[in-house]
């Protein structure tokens, strides 16, 4: 489907996906300056930026169009199980809904999506990390995006875990496709993916110090072998005497 083919299970998130009643939407953290720049004389502006981050609040039933479908399907199927707080919240923003999921029930509600017949998300395009450092016991952020090309439905799945234990039950053995995206969010992000049959760098060489997409990771500056050059990191090239 091209990207100006119009797609009519998605819902317009102005009408039928607006919730009632929400919660109050969490920050996790603020931005400051474009770089994080202190302390220099820099003249660009950036440093008065402040940016909160904050995160999209809990989604009131109803959802919506289809949503609504796909979480009576996913609840009934976790009803029956002793699973049934395995989802912690659903979130409806932007015309999307991401399911967040219990780590330790991630594998079981994956492979229910997969193979129920009212849900069939066959497909997992991968899954992407996200850092949060100011989001105490929920640091990392692991986000799975699924496609059921049986119903020509999109959903998401979040997980969190904490710096502390960076661990996630791997989907290779649910979704194969995973294999080299999980490879990935542990090389840039640390998360470990449990189960995984070869948690290597995939980005980045072996003997690689940390994990580079991470916010606490130093923006650092590349020695140029040139005259005696340098390329000064982001956050001190603003700076004027």
């Amino acid at each position: 489907m091209s990207d100006d083919t119009p797609d009519h299970n998605l819902q317009d998130p102005s009408t039928d996906l607006v919730a009632g009643d929400q919660e109050i939407n969490r920050a996790v953290g603020s931005r400051h300056g474009m770089f994080g720049v202190k302390g220099s004389g820099d003249t660009s502006g950036y440093g008065g930026l402040v940016s909160p981050t904050v995160y999209p609040a809990s989604t009131q039933r109803p959802y919506g169009g289809w949503f609504d479908e796909v979480a009576d399907a996913l609840e009934a199927r976790l009803g029956a199980t002793d699973l049934d707080a395995a989802i912690e919240r659903v979130v409806v923003h932007r015309g999307e809904i991401t399911f967040h999921v219990r780590r330790e029930d991630l594998a079981f509600v994956a492979q229910m999506l997969r193979d129920d017949d009212d849900l069939r998300f066959e497909f997992c395009a991968g899954v992407s990390g996200v850092h949060y450092p100011e989001d105490a016991g929920r640091e990392l952020h692991a986000v799975y995006h699924l496609l059921s090309m049986t119903h020509n439905r999109r959903i998401r799945l979040e997980v969190t875990c904490p710096d502390a234990d960076p661990h996630i039950p791997s989907l290779v053995s649910i979704y194969p496709t995973n294999d080299w995206h999980e490879r990935e969010a542990w090389d840039m992000f640390g998360i470990q993916f449990d189960g995984h049959p070869s948690m290597t760098r995939i980005l980045m060489p072996d003997d690689w110090p940390g994990h580079p997409q991470r916010k606490d990771y130093p923006l650092g500056g590349i020695p140029v072998e040139y005259k005696g050059g340098t390329v000064p990191p982001p956050d001190q090239r603003r700076s004027y005497s």
